[in-house]
């Protein structure tokens, strides 16, 4: 089955018309923007909705990014070729522009949005992996006002968040700090697909060169994106080198809950944890050093 099911279509204009929509209908309306996930997904019958409310309209509130003293603030309908273009932000946090190149294709790209690739909860979604390993928290406006969700407390399960029926994802924030640096790497099959698995880190350094924090986030290696508490806490303090990175990966490699699939084994899927999680660490920490951001 190639055609979704028969659904009612309503186009909002305003945050609060969505909202209101949203609380009208309930779980049997979806919020649709890019629509690149959510639409195979009602083609396959995976997914059936009795509305889908258009909100490309709200780009022009949605869709921003403001990069202010201390934090980035980022619009839910940004789309991911504005996340790609954006100088501004590459110099903030580089690990975006290191995650876009590697997203889809410029079809979705173009079309595709943050707040999309987060509400998906796809477990090998590439921005969710990104938003983990930036310590992120996602800003959620409801009839009830608006409340703020750690990247921990967004995703509670594989295509499953924090977002209430009657709510929606305004905004996504990103607190900014001196001397750090990120990347991200990603290894899939071919161009353009799901991660086989990916990893992004994010590292800062103190005034002698050690490392004051640090954060890594793993997609496609279990049923959530998942950041590793204990690698930030290992780092801490030690001066950089390929030993230290080592033991981190390590920690990556134990740490997550991969399962055996068409894109490899569990035990294939550990060792890319492990030597993602080596590379993007050393390259953070390089960026840091150089002052990229």
């Amino acid at each position: 089955m190639q055609v979704p099911a028969p659904f009612e279509y309503a186009r909002a204009t305003t945050v609060d018309e969505a909202v209101a929509l949203m609380g009208r209908f309930g779980d049997t309306a979806r919020l649709i923007a890019g629509g690149h996930s959510l639409l195979p997904m009602m083609k396959l019958r995976l997914a059936n909705f009795d509305y889908l409310i258009d909100i490309n309209d709200l780009h022009g509130e949605l869709g921003f990014i403001a990069v202010e003293p201390g934090v980035v603030r980022i619009g839910a309908l940004t789309r991911h070729r504005e996340l790609l273009d954006s100088a501004e932000l590459a110099g903030v946090f580089p690990i975006f522009r290191d995650a876009e190149r590697v997203i889809a294709d410029p079809v979705v790209r173009n079309r595709g949005t943050l707040g999309g690739s987060l509400c998906q909860a796809d477990p090998s979604e590439d921005l969710s992996a990104v938003c983990t390993t930036l310590d992120a928290s996602c800003v959620i406006r409801g009839p009830l006002g608006t409340r703020t969700v750690s990247m921990a407390d967004f995703h509670r399960g594989p295509y499953e968040t924090a977002v209430a029926d009657g709510e929606i994802l305004t905004e996504v924030r990103f607190p900014v700090r001196d001397r750090g640096g990120s990347a991200y790497s990603k290894v899939e099959r071919r161009a353009g697909d799901w991660a086989v698995v990916s990893a992004g880190s994010a590292v800062w350094l103190d005034d002698g060169g050690r490392i004051a924090d640090a954060r890594v986030g793993l997609a496609a290696v279990g049923p959530n994106t998942t950041g590793i508490p204990e690698i930030s806490a290992t780092l801490r303090g030690e001066e950089p080198s390929d030993e230290v990175f080592a033991r981190a990966g390590e920690i990556a490699a134990r740490s997550c809950e991969p399962a055996t699939d068409q894109r490899g084994s569990a035990e294939y899927k550990r060792h890319l944890a492990a030597e993602l999680t080596v590379r993007t660490l050393r390259t953070a920490v390089a960026r840091a050093a150089r002052g990229e951001a």
